[in-house]
């Protein structure tokens, strides 16, 4: 039974960054590559831990070291980046980032061999058969459990802001789905996913785990694929809500403003702040609200009154936190946006070639 302990949360501040990307072929489709790409050939110098992947042949990803200093985490972005880049091209392929790939057909695309996400396809059937997605995850280290917890718990307004900065997944299975981030909704189908509830401290969400892994719900922790999760092996709080991110840029925006969130927040639970009283059923219309309308939504307010626009929120949290990355992708055009501009004006092989990640 894998299970974490209180006893990993020794760390304050640190950041890791995950971020799943497609392997395309020369003509920027996705193609079954981590035969290649991860358990037959040898991982570059500088990523001598290698790349992972996730459910399809075609999905690959990649982890920066843990990060101690964040204002470092560009270089090491980069640098991972830039390794999977050049070891895919050796092999003959290319590598694309979105939420969902435009050109990905669940139907047409090979599931890795792995015996974890075997066993996942037989015991979760349709909903993991078809999960072509691809996200962004951030690490942030805490150094107590139950501040973890408290933090998570706190979190949860605001993944759905995350999500709709990040919004970059209008298209899947071909066609437009009128969605600003498909990926949320077709990932939310699997179970244990989605904006979980509050728990009251570090020993519930354990309890909580425990019983998922003995009553054979999941196999191990890693199966609760929620927005926002107390990291109970490495001692983070992690954040799985944003979409995955062509632009390094966005992917260090969010990285910033997750770190932000988590260092502010567990100064308020040391200074002995009592958590919001959030309910479940506000948040979900609140990602509902991200995943349709991307940089368009506006939000029930944090105490349940009134609207506030994502706009006002991104004002907000870069005054109150001393942030820029996420105005900068909020002023910009959003992901889901630039999909649809360019495959309305020049074609779906357009779209797919602006997928790419630039050997930089």
């Amino acid at each position: 039974m894998e299970l974490g302990s209180r006893d990993a949360f020794t760390r304050m501040g640190t950041l890791g960054i995950e971020e799943e990307f497609f392997i395309v072929d020369a003509d920027g489709r996705p193609t079954s590559g981590i035969d290649d790409l991860v358990y037959g050939s040898d991982p570059p110098a500088a990523i001598p831990d290698g790349f992972d992947h996730e459910l399809f042949k075609c999905t690959i990803e990649t982890q920066t070291p843990l990060i101690v200093d964040p204002d470092s985490a560009g270089d090491h972005l980069r640098t991972v980046r830039e390794a999977l880049v050049d070891h895919a091209a050796e092999h003959g392929y290319q590598v694309a980032a979105a939420g969902l790939h435009p050109l990905a057909k669940w139907r047409e695309l090979d599931h890795a061999e792995k015996p974890r996400y075997r066993s996942q396809l037989e015991r979760i059937q349709y909903p993991q058969h078809r999960n072509t997605t691809a996200g962004l995850h951030v690490h942030v280290g805490v150094d107590d459990a139950d501040k973890a917890v408290w933090v998570a718990n706190e979190l949860r307004w605001y993944m759905p802001v995350m999500l709709a900065l990040s919004a970059n997944s209008p298209f899947w299975n071909g066609f437009d789905t009128g969605l600003a981030s498909a990926r949320a909704k077709i990932f939310e189908n699997l179970p244990n996913t989605g904006i979980p509830s509050a728990f009251a401290d570090f020993d519930a969400f354990q309890q909580y785990e425990r019983r998922m892994v003995e009553h054979g719900s999941i196999e191990d922790r890693g199966e609760l694929w929620f927005d926002v999760r107390p990291h109970t092996g490495h001692g983070t709080v992690e954040i799985r809500a944003p979409d995955g991110q062509r632009d390094p840029e966005v992917s260090l925006a969010f990285a910033e403003y997750a770190h932000a969130l988590v260092v502010d927040l567990a100064e308020r639970y040391e200074d002995g702040e009592s958590g919001a009283d959030l309910r479940r059923e506000i948040l979900d219309e609140n990602k509902w609200r991200a995943t349709r309308h991307g940089h368009d939504a506006s939000f029930i307010a944090h105490d349940g009154e009134g609207e506030v626009s994502l706009g006002e929120v991104v004002d907000r949290e870069c005054d109150r936190l001393g942030i820029s990355g996420i105005r900068e992708v909020y002023d910009g055009e959003s992901g889901s946006q630039r999909q649809r501009r360019i495959r309305e004006g020049s074609g779906v092989e357009a779209l797919a070639a602006d997928l790419l990640l630039a050997d930089e």
